[in-house]
């Protein structure tokens, strides 16, 4: 088993402390915003506030927009949105497979690649999604109750109920939930696609019976654990970072000996009431300054190469290596082509 190692020793997330490009081209609109409001869907908790902080209050101090937000992505109510016309939110802030699907379904408005610098991202958009970061989600525990080889640090060791009992959490989602199976079922990252779905839902029987929650509010990652609810957690390293580390009722901690890894991307709702202030603010988060700024609440690893300099020497302690080959970036393209598929088995077998 691999030697536990704390956050603050990791290395900077691989590829992105290369050559700086040069700064955002930032270009005016082509037209004139139609209202001074929008709404952006995104997630709950620290999470909420650093990007409040970080991107939502330059934003509206510059342009003068103001920025409703709503908690929790939700594609199937994207989809209901989309499909009758009546369409609520401007920007969705969506995972890997939610935001691979919603592109693949037509639920996202095309961007104007000219409104971007391009050359400054490490991953470059696709037609209708706009890279925002990439994260890191693994296991975490309270070391004030469990300390050195008393608590998993990969995902084999979380599905091992024998040799550490106890409560878990998971996503409410297949895209993860069944990456982390078949991890544990001793399947190499270089082999977990295409996704062998028979085989992750019977390893997922297996722990099915230890899993308190299936979490659809990020901030309940953290939360159940700070209570003692759940004995280890399936979160993310910026979670911990934002919330976890300095818990009144515990000291937070994360693996990283194995994490899952994906993009994070901003996307325009199709037929967005607030089109125009939507892209205005897809335009502003990729600027340098705002990308670490953000980033630096976060605890991710900005898009933005520019960005990563400005990061300070803690804020890349907490990014993986992710040349590491323990650890398993999640493939966008598989789910774009059966997110809606599975979700409806994986919906139906939480409920068995």
């Amino acid at each position: 088993m691999k030697k536990h190692v704390t956050l603050s020793r990791r290395k900077v997330l691989a590829g992105l402390t290369g050559a700086v490009a040069a700064p955002m081209i930032i270009r005016p609109g082509s037209a004139l915003a139609q209202s001074n409001s929008m709404t952006f869907v995104t997630w709950g908790g620290a999470y909420r506030d650093s990007v409040v902080k970080g991107v939502i209050e330059p934003f509206t101090a510059e342009t003068g927009i103001e920025v409703n937000i709503v908690d929790t992505p939700d594609l199937a109510k994207v989809k209901a949105q989309v499909m009758t016309g009546n369409v609520e939110w401007d920007v969705f802030d969506a995972p890997g497979a939610m935001g691979a699907s919603g592109e693949k379904e037509g639920y996202w408005e095309p961007l104007d690649e000219s409104m971007l610098d391009v050359d400054d991202m490490t991953l470059a958009p696709t037609e209708t999604l706009m890279p925002f970061y990439t994260w890191a989600g693994g296991i975490a525990w309270d070391a004030d109750r469990f300390g050195e080889g008393e608590h998993p640090t990969t995902f084999a060791e979380y599905f091992d109920l024998e040799k550490f009992p106890g409560l878990r959490t998971f996503r409410d989602r297949p895209s993860e939930t069944l990456e982390a199976a078949l991890l544990a079922d001793g399947v190499a990252p270089a082999d977990v696609y295409p996704l062998d779905v028979e085989r992750a839902f019977a390893k997922l029987d297996e722990i099915k019976s230890q899993v308190a929650s299936w979490v659809s509010a990020t901030p309940q990652t953290i939360a159940l654990l700070r209570t003692g609810e759940v004995d280890f957690s399936y979160t993310y390293a910026s979670r911990v970072r934002t919330t976890g580390a300095q818990s009144e009722s515990g000291n937070i901690q994360f693996s990283f000996d194995q994490t899952l890894n994906g993009l994070e991307y901003l996307a325009v709702v199709k037929g967005a009431p607030n089109k125009e202030n939507a892209m205005r603010f897809l335009e502003f988060a990729m600027r340098p300054e705002i990308q670490a700024a953000t980033m630096e609440l976060l605890g991710n690893a900005p898009v933005s190469k520019s960005a990563v300099p400005m990061l300070t020497e803690d804020s890349q302690s907490w990014l993986p290596d992710l040349s590491d080959p323990d650890h398993l970036v999640l493939n966008d393209a598989w789910w774009a082509d059966n997110f809606e598929e599975v979700s409806r088995r994986f919906k139906e077998w939480v409920l068995i």
